[in-house]
C-alpha cells in the first residue's frame, strides 16, 4: 500500500469532482479524495489486519468524511444527493 497519492491521481480526482484540478478547496473534491484514500485503506486492512495505526487512520479519515459531507447536506442538498450517487456511498 502506498503512503501517498501520487500527484497525477490527485489531479484527476479533483478534475473530476471538484470542477478544476487546481481546485483542492471544493467540498466535492475533498469528500472524493478521502472516499478514494479510504477504498485504499480499506484493501490494505484486509489483508493486515493487525496494523492497528492503518486503522485508526482510516476511521479518523471516516469522519473527516463524514463531516465534510453534513457540510455539504447543510449548504446544498442537490449537490450532496448527486456527489452520493457519484461516489455510490448509500446503498
Amino acid at each position: 500500500m502506498p503512503a501517498y497519492i501520487d500527484a497525477e491521481k490527485k489531479n484527476e480526482i479533483f478534475a473530476e469532482y471538484g470542477g478544476d484540478a487546481k481546485n483542492t478547496g471544493s467540498v466535492e473534491g475533498q469528500i472524493a479524495l478521502f472516499t478514494f484514500k479510504i477504498s485504499q485503506l480499506s484493501e490494505h486492512l484486509k489483508t493486515n489486519k493487525k496494523d492497528h495505526s492503518c486503522r485508526r487512520a482510516l476511521l479518523q479519515m471516516v469522519g473527516k468524511r463524514r463531516r465534510l459531507l453534513n457540510y455539504l447536506t447543510k449548504k446544498d442538498i442537490n449537490k450532496y444527493r448527486a456527489l452520493i450517487e457519484k461516489l455510490g456511498l448509500r446503498k
